[in-house]
């Protein structure tokens, strides 16, 4: 089980992964796809969105029994994007967005692998994405209303983990310039 929570480094030891990360509704996805499309490599979808729609559809309702079944689809689709790469993997969200959210759903109840992997995982950056960006309702966002206290749990929690992050603010062009800006120093500093 734990094995299926685990990044597969060896696979692509060289290559540099960044995350976009925070609250939801504050383009992180639009971001990994113009990254990936401006760096000429693939993304890592977000698997709990599709995850979601596929309960909606069925008329139910996420519960936090599916909150080990989301994180072992995210790193399986994370691993397998690792494979297509040369150089760079950006990843719309990674473990330690399903514990926050985990943790903000479920009366702070998250499975230990996923606390533990959420850890362990590496990534070379983190870009936190802040809610200054208009809330979007698409049938499966559900918080308008709290995205303060989201983005404080986002951050801390990064702050926690001593995960390496750079806040991401403004309209669309000055948060995709912001993360071409660092992760062009990433790819410098790897050569």
């Amino acid at each position: 089980m734990e094995e299926t929570l685990k990044q597969i480094g060896h696979i692509n030891p060289n290559c540099i992964k960044v995350v976009l990360y925070g609250p939801e509704s504050t383009g992180k996805s639009s971001l990994a796809k113009e990254l990936a499309n401006y760096y000429d490599t693939v993304y890592v979808e977000e698997f709990s969105r599709s995850y979601a729609n596929s309960k909606k559809k069925n008329n139910e309702l996420l519960t936090k029994e599916d909150v080990l079944p989301i994180a072992i689809g995210q790193m399986k689709s994370e691993n397998e994007q690792l494979k297509k790469v040369n150089r760079l993997l950006i990843c719309d969200t990674d473990l330690l967005e399903t514990k926050v959210y985990s943790e903000f759903y479920y009366n702070e109840f998250c499975p230990e692998q996923v606390k533990k992997y959420a850890q362990e995982n590496t990534y070379d950056l983190y870009f936190l994405t802040y809610i200054d960006t208009v809330w979007e309702a698409d049938g499966i966002r559900d918080q308008p209303n709290n995205r303060l206290q989201l983005f404080n749990r986002f951050e801390q929690a990064l702050i926690d983990f001593k995960k390496p992050y750079i806040l991401v603010k403004g309209r669309f062009e000055e948060r995709l310039n912001t993360c071409k800006k660092h992760i062009d120093e990433l790819l410098k500093e790897a050569h």
